[in-house]
């Protein structure tokens, strides 16, 4: 796989990879919760005829470490702070889906000078009330892992990809078993304590907004919201539940390279 890691100044491990030509511009992609670099597989190849694709694992998830107790959307952007000025890159484009959209709201926030392009799918700037998150955060410590997979899966995709089962569905299931239930947790709790609704105002990067037609997770009003808020922000709504990437390839990646082109 190529992977390296960096630690962070907390001392955890953050497993990350390069594809592409090193001459290339830096593309940073960020993976949801409860998934892994893997995620963008597909993307990879048409991704890096154009970009140096870094791709890293969040705290919790994959290759990295599972730190114990809550996590924070601070941390997770700080996380991503690091590994480029250990890697010593200045300034990347970014794609975040879910999670990482999060982790890249917060990076538009407060490290403007380190984003030249924002990325933002299937994401929310808020998900509230925090006592949900209280409820899955104990439920995630002590649940089958099993029965996770299959609540994640029923809300990432429509019912008859799922019946149909193909290698997408099984890698993702697969990746939903390996993960720490703490990773789960410990993510839950940084999205539990976000509020971002109006801070995104203050993002100064060009902005793209990728919404689910049918997303159950992080509402299509969600990503009206961000894009209403963000200054000059563009929205593109597939017809798609919430891991857009793996549902509709072709039309995210179209969407992706005439923004990032």
């Amino acid at each position: 796989m190529n992977e390296s890691a960096i630690t962070t100044s907390d001392g955890c491990r953050l497993a990350y990879r390069f594809d592409g030509t090193v001459d290339n511009p830096v593309l940073l992609l960020s993976n949801s919760i409860g998934t892994d670099l893997t995620m963008w597989d597909p993307q990879i190849k048409a991704l890096g005829k154009h970009f140096r694709v870094l791709r890293y694992d969040s705290r919790g998830h994959g290759s990295s470490d599972v730190p114990a107790g809550p996590y924070s959307m601070d941390r997770l952007g700080r996380d991503v702070i690091e590994l480029l000025d250990t890697l010593k890159l200045s300034r990347v484009r970014f794609l975040g889906l879910s999670l990482g959209g999060m982790a890249g709201q917060w990076l538009g926030i407060h490290a403007p000078e380190r984003i030249d392009r924002l990325i933002l799918a299937n994401t929310s700037a808020y998900l509230g009330p925090a006592d949900q998150w209280e409820e899955r955060i104990a439920s995630a410590l002590k649940a089958d892992r099993q029965v996770t997979a299959d609540l994640f899966l029923r809300n990432w995709f429509p019912p008859q990809l799922l019946e149909e089962s193909g290698s997408t569905i099984a890698k993702i299931r697969a990746v939903l078993l390996a993960t720490n239930p703490q990773g789960f947790a410990g993510s839950y709790a940084a999205v539990r304590d976000m509020d971002m609704r109006r801070t995104i105002a203050l993002i100064s990067a060009p902005t793209l907004v990728i919404a689910g037609q049918h997303d159950t997770v992080t509402l299509p009003s969600h990503s009206e919201l961000i894009a209403a808020t963000v200054p000059g922000a563009k929205l593109v709504v597939l017809p798609v539940v919430h891991l857009s990437n793996l549902e509709a390839p072709d039309a995210f990646m179209n969407a992706v390279l005439e923004f990032l082109l």
